[in-house]
């Protein structure tokens, strides 16, 4: 019997894809941060790894409104600087 493989949408394009392949962003007394094992306390987002969904959740108030928390200017250039580490570049 196949083992389970849970799937998370990214939080920009809505796209669903297994939760290993997703980077999950979480927000924390100390701010915005990434999760790697996806177990950290604190409510989490998915975003893909394409980076145009790195750079609306950095502008506009989509990630905000997953995590149910008002992003500070620091939280997006955090964001940003995530972006440049994982986001795969733009066609």
């Amino acid at each position: 019997m196949p083992r389970h493989i849970p799937i998370r949408s990214c939080v920009v394009c809505r796209r669903r894809q297994e939760k290993r392949q997703l980077t999950r962003i979480v927000m924390t007394d100390e701010g915005l941060t990434r999760d790697p094992s996806g177990k950290r306390d604190g409510r989490g987002a998915y975003l893909c790894a394409d980076a145009t969904c790195w750079q609306r959740a950095a502008s506009s108030d989509v990630l905000a409104r997953a995590l149910r928390h008002t992003l500070q200017e620091k939280d997006r250039q955090h964001l940003a600087t995530l972006a440049t580490e994982i986001a795969l570049p733009l066609n």
